[in-house]
Order: structure tokens, then C-alpha cells, then sequence
């Protein structure tokens, strides 16, 4: 059985760290305000580009006026995988949910005997896949020195897997991340960026209920050339605004629970202190008693 010595020393280090879970908390809540509004704020404009994309692929009509980013090359026997996470942990299951979702599709892929290829955007992602698929890991984007996240940095990781899609490196690129809802649901997401998968949309109605049609100058194939790559640095640009609301909200939430976690063992440290402390000033008692009775 422990000390009270011990037990005294093992409540001011609870104590302790309750003070550092409820400061992290204060944090990530001051922070996840911030991020959550910059990924509400990016999500019109990503949903918006596919229209655009779709409206505009509709005018070409699938013809070979359309660049390879959106029409593949015909094949899909290697697949690159854009797994984004966040650069640290304390943030409950957020990180491993992604990288389970990743590690499922790879497992897929690999049962279908394709080619897998991986870019980890993050360092726990990158940390969770390597113990498995080391070997498939091209390069890892570390975003630790970034203090707020810009279109640069998206446009940086897109420009890389352009470049590797010029090359022939793969044929298939699907990005990974979490959309945030809410402070205790984050939902991983895959999402396919090479070939473009763009939605169907029917072309919009004037009011007198005829379809609108447009015209566009230039080309729709060079006009789709230029706006490809752009609409992949903005799918990326919302991955990474997701993931960072996504983090501060499950770190909000796992230093919630930490700061509840620790009250109740230092109340049951405490509980365990004073019975112990009382059994000794009790058996004390007993024995100057006992000692008086004896004279």
C-alpha cells in the first residue's frame, strides 16, 4: 500500500496535469471557432467549382477535347493515396480514424492486385502507415512550421501530385481527410480528385422553364485544361481546412474528458488519502492508550 507520502505526491501530479487538460481545452475551443468558420467558408466554393466543372464537361460531351486529369488514362492499376492528418496527437481517435480508412482501401486494392501509392500530408498518419506499407510511401508533406493554413500550401501538395501524374507515376488519386460536422463527429472521407469525379448536373432552367444554354470563349477544353489543376488545389485546400476544424474539435473533446478523468481520480485519491491517514492517527491513538493503560 501506498504512502501518504506517495499518495500526496501522486494527487499534486494528478492536479497538475488536470491544469494542462482544462489549458489545452480552453485552446483548441478558442482555435476550433477559427478553423470551423474557414472550412464552412471553403466548402460553398469547392461545391460550387464542381458545378462549374460539370456544366462545362456537359458542353463537351465526354468528347477527347478533355485533359487527362479528367478523363484518366484509361486505366486504374496504380492508385496514389493523399492521406491527410494532423502533425499531433491528444486529439482522441482522429488521426487513427482516417488512417483506418486509408489502411481499409489499401487492403482492397491490394486484394484486386493493384498498385498502391502513398503521399502522407501529416505526421501521424505518416507514423500509422509506415509500421504496414513503408514501402509504399513516396513522400510525406510536414506542416508542423505552418501556423495557419493557406491556398499555398494545397496548391503545393496538388502541384506535386500533378507532377507525378504527368509522369505516369499512377492512374488513380483518391485524398483521405476528416469532414468535420461537429465537435464530437468527425467523418473520414475518401475522395477521388484524379480522374476528376465530377457529378452530374442538368443544365440550368430559364424562367419560362427552357434550359440555358451557354457559350463558352475560349474553348471548354482549354477552359477545363486551367481549371482542372485549380479545382484539385481546391479540393485539397478543403481537405486540409476540414482536418484542422476536424482536430480542434476532437482535441477539445479528449481534453474535456481527460480534465473529468482527472477530477475523479484525484477525488478518489483524496478518498484513499484520508482513510489511510485516518487509520493511522487511529492506530496511534491505540497505541498511547494502550501505553497509558499499561503505567
Amino acid at each position: 500500500m501506498p504512502s501518504l507520502k506517495d499518495l500526496r505526491n501522486r494527487i499534486a501530479s494528478v492536479k497538475a496535469t488536470q491544469k494542462i487538460t482544462k489549458a489545452m481545452q480552453m485552446v483548441a475551443a478558442a482555435k476550433l471557432r477559427r478553423a470551423q468558420e474557414a472550412a464552412e467558408a471553403a466548402r460553398p466554393y469547392s461545391e460550387r467549382m464542381g458545378s462549374v466543372l460539370a456544366n462545362i464537361t456537359q458542353a463537351i460531351g465526354g468528347g477527347g477535347d478533355a485533359p487527362a486529369l479528367m478523363t484518366g488514362t484509361g486505366k486504374d492499376n496504380v492508385h496514389l493515396l493523399v492521406v491527410c492528418t494532423a502533425e499531433r496527437g491528444l486529439c482522441g481517435g482522429f488521426n487513427s480514424q482516417i488512417a483506418r480508412h486509408a489502411r481499409d482501401h489499401i487492403r482492397r486494392l491490394l486484394a484486386d492486385g493493384k498498385q498502391v501509392k502513398i503521399i502522407c500530408v501529416g505526421k501521424k498518419g505518416f507514423d500509422i502507415l509506415r509500421r504496414d506499407y513503408a514501402s509504399m510511401i513516396l513522400d510525406r508533406v510536414d506542416l508542423r512550421e505552418v501556423k495557419t493554413l493557406g491556398f499555398a500550401n494545397a496548391d503545393a501538395i496538388a502541384r506535386k501530385v500533378i507532377h507525378l501524374f504527368n509522369e505516369g507515376a499512377f492512374d488513380v488519386c483518391t485524398l483521405f481527410y476528416s469532414q468535420f460536422k461537429s465537435v464530437i463527429s468527425q467523418v473520414p472521407t475518401a475522395q477521388q480528385i484524379i480522374p476528376a469525379a465530377v457529378a452530374s448536373s442538368a443544365p440550368a432552367a430559364s424562367a419560362d422553364g427552357a434550359s440555358a444554354v451557354y457559350e463558352y470563349e475560349p474553348e471548354p477544353g482549354e477552359i477545363l485544361s486551367d481549371l482542372i489543376p485549380r479545382n484539385i488545389s481546391v479540393q485539397v485546400f478543403r481537405a486540409l481546412l476540414e482536418n484542422a476544424a476536424g482536430e480542434m474539435g476532437a482535441k477539445m473533446s479528449a481534453m474535456d474528458n481527460a480534465t473529468r478523468n482527472a477530477g475523479e481520480m484525484i477525488n478518489k485519491l483524496s478518498i484513499t488519502y484520508n482513510r489511510q491517514r485516518q487509520a493511522q492517527i487511529t492506530k496511534e491513538l491505540i497505541e498511547i492508550i494502550s501505553g497509558a493503560e499499561a503505567l
